[in-house]
């Protein structure tokens, strides 16, 4: 079993900075603000981090989806005639949108990308977000809703008239005329006990937010146990963001510079929004940290700063290149084969983690047919913002 590294696609924005990364978006005159260290998620510099993230050896990218995002499908689609191996980690939730299409969109993905589409579903965990999208379910009742689509999508894969008739679909003769080749990996998360069966049944990789390494190995256990019931066997992988440097000291100077910008009210206004999440997962981010800047560090190199004020995965291994790589052995030990990880600004830290973590990790025998980059640890590009 090998290491799959992934990269992010921050197309809601990018920066030096954890907050305000929305900050591109139009004012009142309808001109884009340009605040320092908030970069636009325009096509050319998302095709930038594709471009590096594909050079340096990462296997794909995961695009978010959401009110504060540009679409998924679209982007990437775009993004993939500017790149040539690398795959697309097109998160979507299933309640927007027809299984059938899903999966007619899905076979379309594969022969325009030739083979190059993996799928996160996002059941979803925040109501207020859900009804922007016209989605009134609450939470346990989406993902019954994400069983039955995970279903008639798998079912239409098939390429023969398929039918489904279940609470939240009901679907007569469904197909997709040529299926795809290969059919996507469908990576899907959640920490609920709605979620876990939903995710034995249809998972191929299950994907948790980066907790301690003793934290994640109850989460493989009980999936892992819930597949073996429907005769399954699950993969899995892990979210989380690095801050890789030369020296541990040096990282960590870069993870305190993070927490400059935060302020006591911005933290509190994050974490009271934050609180109000549906999702088990947001609240075991939230619990990790409690909302306080002490003893952050909550195992050695994972620090929880992110989650004070971003909600989703709210860790980051954070240390020396070799740090940084003992973390992802470990957790490898455990089960965990996909790591897809980020990093502010996503530009220079797929650098820094590209030139010093990944030749760490091929020499220690855990990556397979990755192109490790020339040169040193020393990275192209440096941030010099805050």
């Amino acid at each position: 079993m090998t290491v799959h590294l992934h990269w992010f696609l921050p197309t809601g924005g990018d920066g030096r900075t954890l907050v305000d990364r929305h900050a591109y978006a139009p004012n009142d005159t309808g001109t884009a603000l340009r605040v320092p260290g908030v970069r636009p998620p325009d096509i050319e510099y998302l095709a930038q981090i594709a471009k590096a993230a594909e050079q340096l050896g990462f296997e794909a990218v995961l695009t978010p989806t959401g009110t504060w995002c540009e679409d998924a499908w679209l982007t990437t689609v775009a993004l993939a005639q500017q790149t040539e191996r690398l795959k697309f980690l097109v998160a979507f939730r299933p309640g927007v949108i027809s299984p059938t299409l899903a999966a007619q969109m899905a076979a379309t993905y594969q022969r325009v990308t030739r083979g190059r589409l993996l799928l996160n579903v996002v059941t979803g965990g925040d109501s207020a977000e859900q009804r922007r999208f016209g989605d009134h379910l609450d939470h346990d009742q989406r993902y019954a809703r994400t069983d039955e689509f995970l279903s008639v999508v798998r079912g239409v894969w098939r390429g023969q008239p398929f039918d489904f008739d279940g609470a939240h679909y009901r679907v007569e003769g469904g197909l997709t005329a040529v299926p795809p080749d290969p059919v996507p990996q469908i990576f899907f998360g959640g920490s609920s006990a709605a979620a876990g069966p939903v995710a034995a049944r249809h998972a191929d990789v299950y994907l948790t937010w980066g907790e301690p390494p003793a934290q994640v190995k109850e989460k493989i256990d009980w999936i892992r146990a819930l597949a073996e019931e429907q005769g399954r066997t699950v993969r899995f992988g892990i979210r989380l963001h690095t801050v890789s440097r030369d020296s541990s000291a040096e990282a960590w100077a870069t993870a305190n510079r993070l927490l400059d910008d935060l302020d006591a009210d911005t933290v509190a206004a994050a974490q009271a929004a934050l609180g109000r999440s549906e999702s088990v997962g947001q609240r075991r981010m939230l619990a990790l940290h409690g909302g306080s800047r002490d003893e952050l560090e909550i195992s050695p190199n994972l620090w929880a700063g992110v989650g004070l004020v971003r909600g989703g995965a709210g860790t980051a291994l954070v240390g020396s290149h070799a740090e940084v790589a003992d973390r992802i052995e470990e957790y490898h030990s455990l089960g965990i084969e996909h790591f897809v990880l980020s990093g502010y600004p996503h530009l220079e830290e797929a650098y820094w983690f590209g030139e010093g973590v990944i030749p760490d990790l091929a020499a220690r025998g855990l990556l397979s047919g990755t192109r490790t980059p020339a040169g040193g640890g020393a990275p192209l590009l440096v941030a010099s913002g805050r």
